[in-house]
């Protein structure tokens, strides 16, 4: 299966073979630069590395994980690349998750002014959803992509055979956007996803092309997210803000794992000041904490979640912006929230954690 974004490249389903890579050769790039982490070349890197036999070839590793997607590993990438001749008529080989992605696309995109780079998204986060739209960057000032660039990739590649690769969690924690995807485009879908209790069973070869293709039509109608693409950030405002907070703890979340905490509490804000049903939240609320439990947010962290809200991108005339729910499947951009009632979405968030117990 195909889905094509505009003129610009394809996103394609199905395993990653020799095909593929006789279709890169074709375009006769001067060399190929591999972008890993050490979790992609253990367990990823095998799948493809029969078909990488380019005669000028460089595998480029980083660490995993969202506390090293700065600029530090940036500069040690680029450096790497420079060391190893890559130039101009190269291409990049994204091979990870949603972190290596965004941060080796922004890489690409900004070496010698661009190279072109092809992403293959091995987790249930990063095919469902950063490997779609063009979005690149990295954390600074403790802020979630507050440096990058809108700049497309060549092609994506989405192979379902990679999640074997991932543990529990990680699937958990894409499976959030797939959820948000449904929420705010979808109500027939969010019907559907309310069945899924267990995800080790789920056909991902319907679910991710469905959610894949939500997205892209977002996508395709505003590339560069000034309209109904902030409609996608839907849980994003609290929960970025709570995955930043808790990246520098001992208790790190994982990135749906903060972004479904931040869906329930939206939810609620948008019972409160939308046009949600109670029974609407009721049910996200249930499904949210049947699936991810329960994280405390501890009043004293209240001060710096706000600090991180406040500086957040989407931000108009220094007021926190939202994206809301109307109703389950329709989405409401550009929405403001005070302080008092984002205090009160957090304090009735933490007073479900006895509905986990």
């Amino acid at each position: 299966m195909t889905l094509p974004v505009a003129d610009k490249y394809n996103i394609e389903f199905g395993d990653v073979t020799r095909a593929k890579f006789d279709w890169l050769k074709s375009k006769e790039y001067a060399g190929w630069v591999v972008f890993v982490d050490t979790n992609t070349r253990r367990d990823c890197l095998p799948l493809i590395e029969k078909f990488l036999d380019h005669p000028r070839l460089l595998i480029i590793e980083c660490a995993p994980g969202e506390l090293n997607k700065n600029l530090g590993t940036c500069q040690e990438l680029w450096s790497q690349m420079f060391d190893g001749g890559v130039g101009r008529r190269w291409c990049a080989i994204c091979l990870g998750g949603g972190v290596l992605e965004d941060m080796s696309g922004f890489v690409a995109s900004t070496f010698k002014r661009g190279i072109d780079f092809l992403q293959i998204p091995t987790t249930l986060l990063a095919q469902v959803d950063s490997s779609v739209g063009g979005k690149l960057g990295v954390d600074f000032y403790e802020l979630k992509n507050s440096l990058g660039v809108f700049n497309d990739p060549i092609a994506v590649w989405i192979d379902h055979r990679f999640l074997r690769t991932l543990p529990a969690r990680e699937i958990r924690s894409g499976f959030a956007e797939v959820i948000k995807h449904a929420l705010i485009a979808d109500a027939g879908q969010w019907g559907r996803i309310q069945k899924i209790i267990d995800l080790t069973v789920v056909d991902w070869s319907e679910l991710i092309p469905a959610s894949v293709n939500i997205k892209r039509e977002v996508v395709l109608e505003d590339p560069f997210e000034r309209g109904v693409r902030k409609s996608l950030n839907f849980g994003h405002t609290i929960g970025h803000a709570i995955e930043s907070y808790f990246l520098e703890t001992e208790q790190r979340l994982f990135h749906g794992e903060a972004i479904a905490a931040g869906m329930i509490m939206e939810a609620w804000i948008s019972y409160q000041l939308a046009t949600l049903t109670v029974s609407d939240y009721q049910l996200i609320e249930s499904y949210f904490l049947k699936l991810y439990g329960h994280q405390v947010i501890l009043e004293s962290s209240f001060d710096q979640l706000f600090a991180l809200m406040a500086n957040d991108k989407k931000n108009d005339d220094h007021r926190i912006n939202f994206t809301l729910l109307a109703e389950p499947g329709r989405a409401l951009i550009n929405q403001f929230a005070g302080r008092p009632v984002i205090e009160s979405a957090i304090r009735h968030y933490n007073s479900l954690a006895v509905a986990t117990e």
